[in-house]
Formats: C-alpha cells, structure tokens, sequence
C-alpha cells in the first residue's frame, strides 16, 4: 500500500488542534436566473494568469503582442474537453456505475477536469494554432511552462469552494474543515435542525492547498531554471512536468476520493510515472538552442527562427540574419538568392554558408 507521506509527517506534531482551515459553506451564487459558480470562475482566472503570464514570456522572444490569445481559442476548448473526457475515463463509477447519472458526464461545472487530458488536448488545440500561425509550438510550450502551473494553482481553489478532493484525518494545526454537501442543493452545504451549515467530523489533509503551493514552487523553479540554462525546443515545459508530476505522485497518496487503482494504487499515480519517465526522456534528448522568431521575410505569413543573438541584432539594427534556420512557417527563400546549384558549384561559399 502507497505510504500516507503528509499524514506520516503531520501527525506527530500537534496532539491538540491549534487552528484549522474553514471551507466555505456555498460555491454557487445566483444572479437572477443565472448560477454563478466559484469553480467556474477559479478556471477562468486560472487561463487568464496563465495567458497573461505566457504573453509577457512570449513577446521576450519575438512573438507578437497577446499571440496567446490567438493560441487559446483552440487551447482552452480542447484542453477543457480533454481534461473532462480524462476525469470520465478515470472515475467511471460516478456517471455510469450503479445509481450513477450519464447526462452528468457533461456537467463540467460540477467540478471534474484531469490534468492529463487536458494538456494532451490543450496542446493538439496549441499546434493547430501554431500551425496557422507559423510560430513553432515548442517556443510557445516553453513560454508557458511558468503560466500554467500558476493557473492550475488558481484553479484548485474551485476544489476548495466544493468540498472536495480532500485528504484522510489529520489532527495537524492546517486541517481543513469539510462540509457535508446538499445533493438537492447543487453548490451549498447541507444545514441542520440549528440552521448552521453541517461539518463532517474531525479536520482532513487539504490536499488542494499542498498541490496550489507546489503548483507555485513548480513555477517559481522553471523560471528560474529557464533564466539559468535559456532551456529551448520544449525543454521547459518537459521541466515543468517533471516537475508538477513528482509533487502530484506524492499528493495523490494522500487523497480519499474514489479512483480506479492498479495494484493497489491510484491510477492517477501511474500516470504521473508515466508522464515524468516520458519528459524525462524528452528533456534528455531533445537539443538545441532556445529559440526566438521575428517576422517573415517582406511581411510574408508566418515567422523566422532565429537564436537569441540573432533575435537582439535584429531588435536593435533591424539587420535580418542571413541563415533562415528553422522555420514552421511558409518557405522564406529571397528572390536575390542564388540557385541550389551556383551554390553547389562554389564548395568554398557553401561551407562558409553551412557554418552560418
């Protein structure tokens, strides 16, 4: 059995609780015939610090102004729609178990969106972008690889307005209070014969807390890493999950809600294996240096790659490197070149253009 690391090193410190963590009583308020929902909001805030903090990293490297926005037209729909489609798979019992409720499957609001899935979607809806863009996907992963662990940070705190994906008991002074929530009230507490919101006995490990503050240590550690060693070709976001699936393996140990299991452990625990051994991989294969794009030749579709010295000349002198390098966008030959073979013919002038 997975060891309990939080309860194993929280239990020891406080016989008696000193101060505990409320929940609140109500995550759905109503504006009219409207429901405003706290989990809603919480993933809307989420994109929006991750778009705001992935531009401003975007735009340091050559991409034009709220180019994320472009991108998460198609991210944040596919990526929603992945996520839900992952917790689905993973927790079948709750929609299509006995007394289960299938229609619920598309109940997004209630709460239920698996990271997994929505990265594996939300970068599909990100090339698609990309693609039409001609910017080179592996530049925007990298430039996002600090927005997103700061949005889901956000985001887990819609976990908190609903009372759920909580720990096992702790009696440590951070214990979270849970609320017994009404199944025919959707977002409000149950309340009892005294007219107060009912608690369920004791305080839980807030697993949502221990995973918003790793999600902000996880961003803080790839900035930083990514000012150090200028990690390029999707690098630094392979840094980021490396770094987001080591810290959710250990959370999900602590966890009580229902999930499917394999041997005795969470399947959400597999797959941060998986996905960590996957970006590990990556991170130790993929080479290269970071890269920066400035705009097509004569106002043409797409951008050019350049490296990062290339990218400060031509900011600073307008003088366009002479090497294309790699480029996703639309062939950028000038009209002034020579042919494949004059250069073919002259090895001297090939070479020096090779090292170039």
């Amino acid at each position: 059995m997975p060891v309990n690391l939080a309860a194993e090193l929280t239990q020891g410190l406080s016989s008696q609780v000193l101060a505990w963590i409320p929940s609140p009583s109500v995550a759905v308020w109503k504006v009219g015939p409207i429901p405003i929902r706290a989990y809603a909001l919480c993933i809307i805030l989420g994109i929006i610090a991750a778009a705001v903090i992935s531009d401003y990293r975007m735009r340091r490297r050559g991409a034009p102004r709220w180019a994320v926005l472009d991108i998460a037209v198609y991210a944040v729909p596919f990526g929603i729609i992945g996520g839900r489609i992952y917790h689905v798979i993973t927790s079948p019992e709750a929609y299509f178990g006995e007394g289960g409720e299938p229609i619920k499957a598309l109940y997004i609001w209630e709460g239920g969106l698996g990271i997994w899935g929505a990265i594996a979607l939300g970068a599909l809806g990100a090339w698609l972008a990309c693609k039409q863009m001609g910017l080179p996907l592996a530049l925007v992963a990298d430039a996002m690889a600090v927005g997103i662990p700061v949005g889901q940070a956000i985001g887990r705190l819609g976990n908190w307005f609903n009372n759920e994906l909580y720990g096992g008991p702790t009696t440590a002074p951070w214990g979270l209070e849970v609320h017994k929530m009404d199944p025919g009230n959707q977002g409000h507490a149950l309340i009892g014969p005294d007219g107060k919101a009912v608690l369920l006995e004791g305080l839980y490990q807030p697993t949502f807390l221990y995973e918003l503050v790793w999600d902000l240590l996880v961003a803080v550690f790839v900035l930083l890493a990514d000012r150090r060693f200028k990690f390029g070709r999707g690098r630094a976001f392979a840094l980021y999950v490396m770094a987001y699936t080591v810290g959710r393996g250990v959370i999900e140990t602590i966890r009580t809600d229902e999930a499917n299991h394999f041997f005795g452990v969470r399947l959400n625990v597999w797959t941060s294996i998986v996905v960590f051994l996957g970006a590990l991989i990556f991170f130790l294969l993929r080479k290269g240096p970071q890269e920066f794009v400035i705009p097509a030749v004569d106002g043409g579709k797409g951008f050019q790659v350049v490296t990062e010295a290339q990218y400060d000349e031509f900011t600073a002198s307008g003088t366009r490197p002479e090497s294309t390098g790699e480029s996703p966008g639309e062939s950028e030959v000038d009209d002034d070149d020579p042919p494949a073979e004059d250069s073919a013919s002259e090895p001297g002038k090939q070479e020096e253009e090779q090292k170039g």
